[in-house]
């Protein structure tokens, strides 16, 4: 699937490790950010290039397994790309337990990432901006991240669903206020998330159970 909005194309890559998605966004100048590289790098690669893009960016919304599985593998095809994640995360990527590779039995590593942000701190991309937003509760350094009228919000809100809280370092608690923190937001935007289908702020705040039907 690719779309256009507003300033922005972006290419959604399904059926990654664990049925995770992968996006590709980019702007006029065919700068790209790739989000949550749990895709086959050979996969993600093709489609830079059938588009002809230059990789700016590989941005982790956490440090999960499913969603970092491919990470060196396309660092290595596009050595000048920055990976970027949020600096709690940071620290869990070489920590089997806590990026989650464990639990599948592969005890996996993953070298720390390039750079490190944390709220409402702004990567240039190409002429636009991408907007991080921390929201904790599925990690405690997940990140959506909001480029014009798309937020990928990783494994914090799904299509009509949310992310676990009873991994690692998950909290139900933190998770009720990140959600509050993204159903406050302009109910236009497109929610792509972590795993399944595209949704948007204003129908996950009337259809949601965990946000509570706000409206």
């Amino acid at each position: 699937m690719t779309r256009v909005e507003g300033p922005f194309t972006y290419r959604r890559l399904g059926n990654g490790v664990l049925s995770s998605n992968t996006y590709i966004v980019w702007d006029e100048t065919k700068t790209c950010a790739v989000i949550d590289p749990g895709n086959d790098a050979n996969k993600i690669a093709k489609e830079v290039e059938k588009y002809e893009l230059t990789v700016k960016y590989i941005i982790l919304t956490h440090s999960h397994y499913d969603h970092i599985f491919y990470l060196e593998e396309l660092k290595n095809m596009f050595p000048e790309s920055v990976a970027v994640c949020h600096k709690i995360e940071n620290e869990n990527l070489s920590n089997p337990y806590k990026n989650g590779s464990l639990l599948f039995g592969s005890a996996k590593t993953f070298e720390k990432a390039d750079e490190t942000v944390t709220d409402g701190d702004i990567l240039n991309l190409g002429k636009e901006e991408l907007k991080i937003i921390h929201t904790p509760g599925h990690t405690e350094g997940g990140i959506c991240i909001q480029a014009g009228k798309l937020l990928f919000t990783g494994d914090t809100l799904f299509y009509r669903s949310i992310g676990r809280t009873d991994l690692g370092d998950g909290n139900d608690e933190k998770m009720a206020k990140s959600l509050l923190k993204l159903a406050e937001m302009d109910p236009s935007l497109i929610v792509l998330p972590g795993h399944g289908t595209f949704s948007t702020i204003g129908d996950e705040r009337k259809f949601n159970p965990y946000i509570g039907g706000l409206s």
